[in-house]
């Protein structure tokens, strides 16, 4: 394998609504120091990638408002790498004009990591080789690649993969996707060993992908060469004029689940999902009494189990109170139970309304 063919995409356009009121539409949680390190999510992410990765062989997908954020956060990204989407279309767009813009513009046979912008990885050795090793699997392969973690505990707010047939050590072939199973079935999962965490990471040749793209998603078998066409004549960070057209899809759904081509890696670095308080805290303290304090000064007495994040210059004085999220932002304060998901979502919607911000 080429490493110089080897190309990263990290994925920043979402707006991260199960972390509100930190995470909000004008500031997700990829654009923030969520824990006082002097560096946010995607500043993190894209370093991660920068250790093995070319440089100028690294891409960010983004929505056209975080542009200003991404240019001041990574200012050592050229304008060029940075491909601003004038509206939502899910991941699956995203990853489809990420892989034409490099196989058009840069290598018509590179071979990509897709990436969120908003995940902890510990052991970044081991992440480094995992994936080079799963880069090296579809240069060689003509098949999409996923990646998962065995899993440490009955989680229902991951996906999970079914891994089927061996076709190497530590790649088998896809049985099947289970987004966010109930409990009954996370435990029966665990129980027969053959599962794992979908980390949202995936790998793929452009020329895979491409193909993949036109087989399981009939609209861009129209789209793809309007796409090329227009990309071919124009200049590198443009988005084609009919991108809105394009189906509002998450590349899970559309092209990954019942694909007989998908396979997955197990992989061996830790990783963290900053999707929702209570998986953020199981994820960062092991023991469910530990409080997880997020950059913020505090006192707390007779508490178990919380998560606490106040702006800098307030405190958080708080007793007798557990498994609850206490976090404040932009002039709201939430205190809700943190496993609670649904009844998050329902307070944002409302405070938002309240507020008199009624696109969300």
């Amino acid at each position: 394998m080429k490493t110089n063919q080897n190309y990263c995409v990290i994925l920043a356009g979402g707006i991260g609504s199960r972390l509100w009121p930190l995470s909000t539409e004008d500031k997700p949680k990829q654009f923030l120091d969520l824990f006082g390190t002097g560096r946010t999510l995607l500043q993190q992410t894209y370093e991660r990638f920068r250790r093995f990765i070319q440089p100028d062989h690294i891409y960010i997908s983004t929505n056209l408002r975080y542009l200003p954020l991404i240019e001041e956060q990574l200012p050592e990204v050229a304008r060029a790498q940075i491909i601003a989407e004038p509206v939502r279309r899910g991941t699956l767009a995203s990853v489809a004009l990420s892989s034409l813009i490099i196989a058009a513009k840069r290598d018509a046979q590179a071979n990509v990591i897709c990436s969120p912008a908003d995940q902890l990885i510990a052991d970044e050795e081991t992440f480094r080789e995992d994936v080079l090793g799963g880069l090296e699997f579809v240069a060689n392969n003509d098949r999409l690649l996923t990646m998962g973690l065995t899993p440490t505990r009955p989680e229902t707010e991951y996906g999970y993969i079914q891994m089927g047939d061996d076709v190497q050590d530590e790649f088998f072939r896809v049985k099947s996707f289970s987004e966010k199973p109930a409990r009954e079935y996370v435990d029966m999962f665990l129980q027969t060993g053959e599962f794992l965490w979908n980390s949202g990471l995936f790998v793929y040749n452009v020329q895979t992908m491409l193909r993949q793209l036109r087989k399981q998603v009939p609209a861009y078998q129209v789209e793809l060469p309007r796409m090329m066409e227009e990309l071919a004549k124009s200049e590198e960070r443009k988005v084609p004029e009919f991108f809105s057209v394009l189906p509002n899809l998450n590349i899970d759904y559309g092209v990954l689940e019942g694909n007989d081509n998908v396979y997955v890696q197990r992989v061996r670095f830790g990783w963290v999902d900053l999707g929702t308080w209570g998986t953020l805290h199981k994820d960062l303290h092991g023991k469910s009494v530990e409080n997880l304090i997020l950059n913020t000064d505090s006192l707390l007495y007779n508490c178990e189990g919380n998560v606490v994040s106040l702006p800098d210059g307030h405190m958080a004085v708080i007793s007798g109170l557990k498994d609850f999220v206490v976090a404040e932002e932009n002039g709201v304060l939430m205190i809700c139970p943190k496993n609670d998901t649904s009844l998050i979502r329902k307070l944002r919607a409302e405070a938002l309304l309240k507020m008199g911000i009624t696109k969300v």
